[in-house]
């Protein structure tokens, strides 16, 4: 009786704590982030407050061309702030979430990598009371397993700290977050000039930018006539010169940054290529390892060894491939338009 007592207990136990755990997708962290992240919410009642002022501007029979202009110009910056604001949450969960899914699998190949070191070290000390060792072999083997035993306790010590950074922004009472390995990125179907056109339009800096020339160009048509200082309406053409140029900075900085954005994608990828012909590679060398084994031309260790090799190959896909992600985000932000295919 008490044994089923036991084992009834240990079932709850184990269900509360599944059920406590929280699971997650990247496609789901980036959709509760854009949806109901604080920064969205506050950018999107910023969008909605300028939209009823620009209503109660246009219901008013008494509103001049200035205040309606402004209104308008406002709406326009509030509806991009909240698309800007959407993907650089992106960016920020998209990084959280592949660092922390990272630190996991770095734990797990950390444990692999502190067994294949207990392993030589056992194997060198009993090569040393052999007399086919030195003591310097051992002490080499100590050190290797004492920097892998201490790479291991980093990973473990920062991956609470990740999983909780991630939960903060997500908005999530819990930082004891079960994550999903992310789904292969997407690659870029637009070219580099598709994403550079219309960027004015998209992003926050470029449109708030070209309101102020739209806004200071309304300034020197309205001073433009007989009945206006000419001091003033030289002010609004000074005013409008500086704003044009304000502006042409501003694209000029975000067209490189577009470029080179766009560049950083093509490399990131190229470097998941490799990453995956360096694993086939590893893959190979076990299966050669193993196949010895069985023959009996190879010793276990050697298959440990290989297994660890194996696992470190999968690790660098696995960091390259968050490499593309955070590549991707960055070029979504850059460019205003989401190449993630995460943001709705």
């Amino acid at each position: 009786m008490n044994s089923n007592k036991t084992v009834l207990l240990l079932a709850l136990a184990l269900s509360s704590t599944a059920a406590a755990q929280t699971r997650l997708t990247l496609p789901d962290a980036v959709s509760r982030a854009t949806l109901s992240g604080p920064d969205v919410t506050t950018a999107r009642a910023n969008l909605q407050k300028a939209q009823a002022n620009l209503r109660a501007v246009r219901a008013d029979p008494t509103s001049i061309i200035t205040t309606l202009t402004q209104a308008e110009l406002d709406v326009t910056a509030q509806a991009a702030t909240l698309s800007g604001t959407k993907l650089n949450v992106a960016q920020t969960v998209i990084g959280q979430y592949v660092s922390a899914y990272q630190a996991e699998q770095s734990v797990v190949l950390g444990r692999a990598e502190v067994a294949l070191d207990e392993r030589n070290l056992q194997i060198a000390r009993a090569r040393l009371q052999a007399k086919v060792a030195t003591q310097l072999d051992v002490n080499r083997a100590q050190t290797a397993l004492n920097a892998s035993r201490q790479s291991l306790a980093d990973a473990q010590a920062g991956l609470p700290v990740l999983k909780s950074q991630l939960a903060r922004s997500l908005g999530l009472g819990t930082s004891d977050l079960r994550l999903a390995e992310p789904p292969t990125p997407p690659r870029v179907s637009a070219s580099l000039a598709a994403l550079q056109s219309g960027v004015a339009a998209r992003l926050p800096s470029l449109v708030q930018a070209q309101n102020g020339v739209t806004l200071a160009g309304l300034q020197v048509r309205l001073a433009n006539n007989d009945y206006t200082p000419a001091r003033t309406l030289s002010d609004a053409q000074t005013a409008l010169a500086n704003a044009q140029r304000t502006l042409q900075d501003a694209q000029r900085g975000v067209g490189n940054g577009v470029s080179d954005a766009y560049r950083a994608v093509q490399n990131a990828q190229e470097g998941v290529n490799i990453a995956r012909q360096q694993a086939q590679n590893a893959q190979a060398a076990l299966r050669n390892a193993q196949a010895r084994l069985r023959a009996g031309t190879a010793a276990a260790v050697e298959v440990q060894q290989a297994q660890v090799q194996e696992q470190q190959a999968q690790n660098a896909v696995t960091q390259a491939q968050g490499g593309v992600w955070r590549a991707l985000a960055g070029l979504s932000v850059a460019s205003g338009t989401d190449v993630t295919g995460l943001v709705k």
